[in-house]
């Protein structure tokens, strides 16, 4: 297997919805691992204005803010207003609101398989 494996180009790609909820999101896993044991996913999320959104985590996911903005809140009752350059770490079994005005988007690193919630 070769050492370094390019996956294409993310920009312009067109983000499916996450019909799983009724906010204005949106995401798409663009990388995963061939590793069975511990597989990494990367990809794309994008949250529109409009209804927010919770999801708890089954995994462990690290989430940069690479445009517009989020208004996080944890199940701690912690919140905060993330923008672009703002990096998060959600443990698993995080339960995690997002929401925005306008938009958000994110890049993410989560270990989990291709598909799994």
């Amino acid at each position: 297997m070769p050492a370094m494996q390019p996956k294409g180009s993310i920009i312009g790609r067109d983000l499916p919805a996450m019909d799983e909820f009724e906010a204005n999101a949106f995401l798409d896993d663009f990388a995963v691992s061939d590793d069975p044991d511990k597989p990494i996913t990367a990809g794309v999320f994008r949250l529109e204005a409009g209804q927010s959104m919770t999801y708890t985590y089954e995994y462990h996911e690290m989430k940069l803010v690479i445009d517009g903005q989020f208004n996080i809140a944890d199940d701690t009752g912690q919140t905060v207003t993330a923008v672009r350059g703002d990096l998060f770490y959600f443990p698993e079994g995080s339960t995690i609101t997002f929401s925005t005005d306008d938009y958000g988007m994110g890049y993410f690193v989560g270990q989990r398989g291709v598909g799994e919630a």
